[in-house]
């Protein structure tokens, strides 16, 4: 028995014909609108989702907050590694009798804080702006009740020192204000 040869498979060529194209987009799910009034070009951002809808709206004066922040942890940083004394003398209004290696490590510290702030200054994603907050946040309440408590143990209340306490308790609602702004979900119209 001979066996004839098959006759040549016609291709269609999908590229070319529109009507097969989109019958093709229609039974994938791809091309048409979803609940949320977004076009997928393709089934990989219909199943990854549009990065669009990640996006952060951010509350007024967000950055410039970070930026503040970013920059005042710095400089009072490099003022606590380069001149340890003289912040201490500042803000207790008496000279610093032990050695200044704690005032060097809380410059560290906040040297650390301060680049954070600058990491969050540059990005993007809710999650990092929102943790940078938090940091800075727990800075200001734990230095608030350092400082407190130091200004009780030692029973004097300097007027810098008084100003240092209200500063970071403003700093601290502002930035809480802010947290909460981020974390809150946007309301749907």
């Amino acid at each position: 028995m001979v066996s004839k040869p098959h006759p040549p498979l016609m291709k269609k060529h999908s590229q070319t014909d529109l009507i097969s194209r989109l019958k093709s987009r229609k039974i994938l799910g791809v091309g048409g609108e979803d609940d949320d009034g977004e076009v997928h070009r393709s089934k990989i951002s219909q199943m990854l989702g549009n990065e669009m809808k990640f996006a952060v709206r951010e509350p007024i004066g967000l950055r410039v907050w970070i930026l503040v922040s970013a920059v005042g942890f710095t400089v009072m940083a490099l003022m606590a590694l380069v001149f340890p004394n003289q912040l201490y003398e500042v803000v207790f209004e008496e000279e610093l009798s032990s050695t200044s290696i704690s005032i060097r490590l809380y410059g560290g510290a906040l040297l650390s804080l301060a680049l954070i702030m600058w990491n969050g200054l540059y990005t993007a994603e809710k999650i990092i702006i929102q943790w940078t907050l938090l940091s800075e946040a727990c800075y200001f309440a734990v230095q608030f009740l350092v400082t407190s408590i130091t200004l009780i143990e030692i029973g004097i209340l300097p007027n810098a020192a008084v100003l240092l306490l209200l500063s970071r308790v403003l700093f601290l609602s502002v930035t809480m204000a802010y947290y909460y702004h981020l974390g809150r979900r946007p309301k749907k119209i």
